[in-house]
């Protein structure tokens, strides 16, 4: 009996891919249906494993007439053309929840981390500092979090600096039943914070949210971490405010233009920066490897699946 067709447009570990051509035939395929290499029987992919940074696109959906679902490897789905894929009776999902916590988990170490000046720090000693480097510096204690988007990350994030003695605000869509303050726009609760968390979904709505007027109203003394989407920030008001001291420093997991690193971003010392994998533990990847796995199973089974979008 012929093995159900995947198509995988985004890189995936060694694990994702045994568990998965142990029971499909996998095309890998990072550039997407239309990159043109290597060569597949477009009409045989039942399956499409992507992300929401890659997404997929109504004229890719129409490269692949027998489609009858699309993965999203993760809680976002931006990208992925939500609406093309109803019209076509394509089924869509994606994997909240599997990675929060380790997201959470980074966003507090980008804050400290940042704050502490940790890697300034700890080049300047290998290079023989002592004295010049034990100054003071912020620390999260006391300090007031702004959070982007009070979803699933967002309360991880907040239940985490509660730990840590920080004054919690938030800002989202509507006023939630919390106990902590809602502010109904972005410079409002910048100006408000001393750490200013972007954990909103990334997407047309949200892109350049964290913009020249909310960087001013963080002010001098103010931190910005993006665990999110590159696009929420707006990289050259970033980047000039960090050259020019308005705002104290930033934590960046994500940027715009990835995985190219801005120069100008490359050279800065008040930023800390890792490469996109604020959602990355061998706990989360698990969860959304099981997460994938039953809804490869269940939509080829015909059987409900988990987190559908579509």
């Amino acid at each position: 009996m012929k093995r159900p067709t995947l198509l995988v447009t985004i890189p995936v570990s060694g694990t994702c891919l045994s568990q998965l051509s142990s029971l499909y035939d996998v095309t890998t395929l990072p550039g997407g249906p239309g990159s043109g290499s290597p060569e597949f029987d477009s009409g045989a992919v039942e399956a499409v494993v992507t992300n929401g940074s890659t997404g997929l696109s109504a004229d890719d959906m129409a490269k692949l007439p027998g489609l009858k679902l699309i993965c999203s490897f993760g809680a976002g789905y931006e990208n992925i053309d939500i609406d093309a894929a109803r019209r076509r009776g394509v089924h869509v999902t994606h994997a909240p929840n599997t990675n929060m916590e380790t997201v959470a988990d980074h966003a507090l170490a980008l804050m400290l981390a940042v704050s502490r000046e940790i890697c300034v720090r700890d080049r300047a000693l290998r290079d023989g500092a002592w004295a010049s480097i034990r100054s003071p510096r912020p620390t999260l204690s006391g300090a007031r979090l702004g959070i982007i988007g009070l979803g699933n990350i967002g309360r991880a994030i907040a239940k985490r600096a509660e730990a840590f003695g920080m004054h919690i605000g938030y800002t989202t869509l509507g006023k939630l039943d919390v106990s902590w303050p809602f502010y109904s726009n972005t410079a409002a609760l910048a100006e408000n914070s001393d750490f200013l968390v972007v954990s909103c979904p990334g997407g047309p709505s949200t892109r350049h949210l964290v913009n020249k007027a909310v960087l001013d109203a963080l002010g001098p003394d103010g931190f910005v971490i993006n665990v999110s989407r590159g696009m929420v920030v707006d990289t050259d008001a970033l980047v000039s405010a960090l050259e020019n001291n308005l705002i104290a420093g930033a934590g960046l997991d994500v940027f715009e233009g990835e995985p190219v690193l801005p120069e100008r971003l490359r050279t800065l010392g008040n930023v800390v920066l890792t490469p996109h994998m604020a959602g990355r533990s061998p706990a989360a990847e698990k969860a959304q490897i099981d997460t994938l796995m039953h809804n490869l199973r269940s939509c080829l089974a015909g059987d409900p699946l988990i987190a559908q979008l579509a």
